[in-house]
């Protein structure tokens, strides 16, 4: 059998799908650009997007809720030094193509003291093979996906009879790009993305707590087979068993161990922000100008990471026909490099990192997270928790805040124990956790040799656009942060 090269398999599927059922090929995709060259620019590009999207909803044993939705449009961009002009249109035709183009044309470029040649010979982008090319709405059929809820719903009420309601979710995406931009780079993607997520309330003696599991990723439905969805359940079931078990928190400045996995949530928010190039170009960052300097512990490396195949986070191409990249941000505790989109990186003096993500064609891209983590270290996850004198150990998260510019957070821990001389003691409820993201890094004392990567939930929000992320980290102890509770 014969097959075609992925990069080049992407670019047939973009085409025949977005742009010639609109009547626009190469020549249209040259107008518009030239016509954007009318005035002093930068640069320029074309986002073009088709969106398919699915979900199903189960609560009491039924399939109650089932959606399904189409979007596309096209996203036309112009950049002059730091100024954007931008306009979209979710009609793909050529004559609102050609309209957006003439409506960005109106940007100035007052100020710039160079003037680069666009609408260059056309170029097929680098990039990489991480998923499959395919609609994973189409990978199981309506009945197969209503079976699929209804055996989470049986597997977790079987788990315990203190479970007295189960809620279960499954959605899928099949996202299809093309990238036009004015240096004559050509790029597409096709992604999928799916999503099974399990809530479950479990009550005893009048109380009631919630425990949750999921994951996804980028791969058909197929991928929910028995034991994964058996992995998801009993991750529900025990977190909700757990918590019904679980007194007041201690509060204080104490040690605090983080659990392996999803608290990577909290590196992602206290840190990860911080190193995005928009920020940091800005000097609004607390990691501005510090590359090449101490801002956290020996030992401590920190990546984002697009190339990690499958992942729920990781792309072929960012939104601007970059090729996505493994960026070592911190390594050793050393500052080493920010995260950069086109715009930031240009400003900057530096390369692109392949991390201009937008949420849709409607949305500017910025420089955005991937899949961000922490490497391993060498310690065994019981020997960093028998080291505790008196903490809090920390397995999982729920929501928290961040200031960019300062860097202190707080989050709340959803799965939580008490620690006293090396053994846990009791489940905690309430706790919250508050610190600052750099102050937080240098106060990291053990490394474990348990890295995880969350199972593929994530989602992240920045200027009002969400785009899908990954987070992981192994098991770290920290010193001194404050614990806020309610004992």
């Amino acid at each position: 059998m014969i097959t075609r090269e992925p990069t080049l398999e992407r670019l047939a599927i973009a085409q025949s799908s977005l742009l010639e059922p609109a009547g626009i090929g190469e020549a249209q995709l040259a107008r518009a650009l030239a016509t954007i060259a009318e005035h002093r620019v930068d640069d320029a590009d074309l986002y073009f997007q088709s969106t398919r999207h699915e979900g199903w909803s189960l609560e009491e044993g039924i399939v109650k809720g089932g959606s399904f939705s189409i979007d596309q449009g096209v996203g036309v961009r112009a950049v002059a030094g730091e100024k954007t002009a931008f306009a979209y249109s979710d009609d793909l035709s050529e004559a609102a193509l050609l309209d957006a183009a003439r409506t960005v044309r109106t940007i100035a470029a007052a100020g710039q003291n160079k003037r680069v040649k666009l609408a260059r010979a056309p170029r097929i982008a680098a990039s990489r093979a991480l998923y499959a090319p395919m609609d994973p709405i189409a990978t199981l059929d309506s009945t197969q996906k209503v079976a699929l809820l209804e055996r989470v719903e049986k597997l977790a009420r079987a788990k315990d009879p203190r479970i007295v309601q189960v809620m279960a979710g499954l959605a899928a995406e099949y996202d299809v790009v093309f990238v036009a931009r004015a240096d004559g780079t050509r790029a597409a993607d096709v992604r999928p993305l799916v999503r099974l997520s399990v809530t479950v309330i479990a009550e005893q003696d009048g109380r009631r707590e919630v425990g949750t599991g999921g994951g996804g990723g980028r791969f058909g439905l197929g991928y929910f087979q028995d034991a994964v969805i058996e992995g998801y359940v009993r991750q529900a079931v025990d977190a909700a068993l757990t918590n019904l078990e679980s007194r007041p928190v201690p509060a204080g400045e104490m040690t605090v161990v983080l659990g392996p996995g999803w608290p990577g949530v909290l590196l992602h928010e206290a840190v990860g922000h911080g190193l995005e190039g928009d920020f940091n170009r800005k000097g609004s960052s607390a990691f501005s100008g510090r590359l090449g300097q101490r801002v956290a512990a020996p030992g401590v490396t920190v990546l984002d990471d697009g190339t990690l195949p499958d992942r729920r986070g990781s792309l072929n191409v960012d939104d601007e026909g970059v090729a996505s990249k493994r960026n070592v941000l911190i390594e050793d505790g050393i500052l080493v490099g920010y995260i950069q989109d086109s715009l930031n990186a240009r400003l900057m003096g530096v390369k692109p990192t392949g991390n201009g993500r937008r949420e849709s064609y409607a949305h500017l891209p910025m420089p955005r997270m991937t899949n961000t983590y922490m490497l391993a270290g060498d310690k065994p996850r019981e020997e960093i928790v028998a080291s505790m004198k008196r903490g809090l150990y920390a397995t999982n998260f729920g929501g928290g805040q961040v200031d960019i510019t300062s860097g202190k957070f707080v989050f709340s821990a959803s799965e939580a124990f008490w620690v006293e001389k090396g053994k846990i003691q009791y489940p905690v409820k309430g706790a919250t956790i508050i610190g600052s993201g750099p102050d937080a890094l240098k106060r990291v004392s053990m490394i474990g040799n348990d890295l995880e990567l969350d199972t593929g939930v994530g989602t992240c929000g920045k200027e009002g656009q969400s785009v899908p992320v990954g987070v992981g980290q192994p098991t770290l102890r920290i010193e001194r942060l404050t614990v806020g509770g309610t004992a």
